[in-house]
């Protein structure tokens, strides 16, 4: 008769202190996105799978829960899904479920997903990528709450830069005795140089799940909140047109981050008041050593409240 091996885990530890998040990380499974007529997306996703941890016991059964938490994905993930966050929060769920000792459960999901699109000026076909950012935390008490968001590259010019280069071109234009009115009809026609960055640009929406916040949605408003987009295929029409308009759209990193907060408020405008807005922007810096952040987290409401200027 084989011997019973003993439940280390559910046994009571030397120090008594409870944690917050126990679980494994680097997960990977393939995820299936729905679009209706068409093939779905297959995204190969990496997950991060947590629960929390009273400071009576000792661990979190962290082998044999491997296998509960690896079917679990493999339900979840076996049928295509419209919502990547619903994958998420489906998990959350069944771990609150299983864990008779857990009161809060945390799914997190990262993919490379793949745009199809024309390029600006010559119109070939190409493709971008962004990168998903999904998770769900359920809780004990029945109530679950879904992350949806991206991670997009695109470039941003330097206002400042910009304006050096600008007062430089005036006086050289007023040295050549131009007038006033075309100078000024010159410069706004014909944006000066700046130094330019590569842009990085993570918003992210948490909500209950109503409304619905759509991924495409927020890949374009995260994209267009920098001073122009990016693409893998640039010819020469493509490249002007790029340099065109990133300069005559130059923006601070703070000016990228509040035209997110913008583009969230006027494509969900009836967003939960407390649905938790994250926003970030970090660029490359290419005249610096150093680069430039910032980010902002409110709440729906205040932040709607803000950009409509009450």
């Amino acid at each position: 008769m084989s011997q019973q091996l003993p439940d280390v885990q559910a046994s009571s530890p030397d120090i008594s202190v409870g944690l917050n998040r126990v679980g494994v990380t680097g997960v990977e499974k393939l995820v299936k996105l729905h679009r209706g007529d068409d093939r779905p997306i297959v995204l190969m996703a990496e997950f991060e799978v947590f629960v929390d941890l009273p400071e009576w016991r000792k661990g979190a059964d962290m082998s044999r829960n491997m296998e509960v938490v690896d079917e679990m994905l493999e339900e979840a993930v076996s049928e295509p899904t419209l919502r990547v966050e619903d994958v998420c929060g489906d998990v959350a769920e069944r771990l609150i479920e299983k864990h008779e000792y857990t009161t809060r459960a945390e799914v997190r999901m990262e993919a490379e997903y793949v745009i199809r699109e024309k390029t600006p000026a010559t119109d070939r076909p190409t493709q971008a990528t962004a990168d998903i950012i999904a998770s769900a935390t359920a809780h004990d008490d029945g109530t679950t709450g879904e992350e949806i968001g991206c991670h997009v590259v695109g470039m941003t010019v330097c206002p400042c830069s910009q304006g050096m280069s600008e007062s430089r071109a005036r006086d050289v234009l007023e040295g050549l005795d131009v007038d006033r009115e075309t100078i000024d009809e010159f410069l706004a026609e014909v944006p000066q140089p700046g130094h330019s960055q590569r842009g990085h640009a993570t918003l992210t929406v948490e909500t209950d799940g109503q409304p619905p916040v759509d991924l495409n949605e927020l890949i374009d408003i995260a994209r267009d909140s920098m001073s122009a987009r990016i693409y893998n295929l640039a010819k020469r029409p493509d490249e002007d047109h790029m340099t065109f308009e990133s300069h005559s759209d130059a923006k601070f990193v703070e000016d990228c981050v509040r035209s997110m907060a913008e583009g969230v408020v006027g494509a969900y405008p009836d967003l939960p008041e407390d649905a938790i807005v994250r926003m970030e922007q970090s660029n490359d810096e290419s005249i610096h050593q150093h680069n430039a952040h910032a980010e902002r987290v409110a709440e729906f409401g205040r932040l709607k409240a803000e950009v409509n200027g009450e």
